[in-house]
């Protein structure tokens, strides 16, 4: 399999820029893993990106992930779940997502908790006054916490955000960092933190991001929905 020279130039900038970030923050790059979002690209991206030594992809709609998990089964690939999930959906994303970074209320916990295979799960935490975007009310966390921490098939792994548009990133994931804090505090397993995305993953990794998702950065500009 031959991978496209820009593809390998674009992974091997961020993963340099990884890597220098991480050095400026006094970490090592093993701390922090890379999800590769591969919204709208079709599977073979995905198997190129694997030639390259990507182990992370996520997506971002059932529609789309459901076939391609299912055609790549049988490679050595941690399916990550980041979009926006419905609870009506959740089983049907736990059977390929072994990760969902997107649960933001209980009736999600609910639903994820009813699938037939264990799952990892994020907190994501909404850092705007927006109620209507995606993510819990900060405050909201540790009653969120309780609810998976009550399930038996889910594993709490940490927080989650997207910084706000208009806001300094470093200031914005220096708040989910303090509500990952609060979490720690009922939850001490719960140690990761999923921050950053291609125009500020290096602010993240400065706050202590864990896992970052990367997608246009890496794979290039997206193809039109279908």
């Amino acid at each position: 399999m031959t991978v496209s020279p820009e593809l390998a130039e674009r992974y091997a900038a961020v993963t340099a820029g990884i890597a220098e970030a991480c050095a400026r923050a006094g970490r090592s790059s093993d701390e922090v893993t890379l999800v590769v979002v591969t919204k709208f690209h079709p599977a073979a991206l995905v198997r190129d990106l694997v030639e390259l030594g990507v182990r992370h992809v996520g997506e971002n709609r059932h529609q789309d992930a459901a076939p391609k998990a299912a055609e790549l089964a049988g490679l050595p690939l941690t399916w990550h779940f980041v979009g926006q999930l419905q609870s009506n959906k959740a089983k049907a994303v736990a059977r390929y997502a072994d990760v969902v970074h997107s649960v933001d209320r209980a009736s999600l916990v609910d639903a994820l908790a009813a699938a037939d295979r264990p799952v990892d799960v994020f907190l994501e935490v909404n850092l705007t006054d927006d109620a209507g975007r995606g993510g819990a009310a900060p405050g909201q966390i540790e009653g969120l916490a309780e609810a998976v921490l009550a399930t038996e098939r889910l594993r709490l792994r940490g927080v989650m955000a997207v910084a706000p548009l208009g806001e300094d990133a470093r200031a914005a994931f220096a708040r989910l960092r303090a509500t990952g804090d609060r979490l720690r505090a009922i939850a001490p397993e719960a140690t990761d933190m999923s921050a950053g995305m291609s125009g500020d993953y290096a602010q993240a990794i400065a706050e202590g991001a864990t896992h970052l998702r990367i997608g246009t950065a890496i794979t290039g500009k997206r193809p039109a929905p279908q």
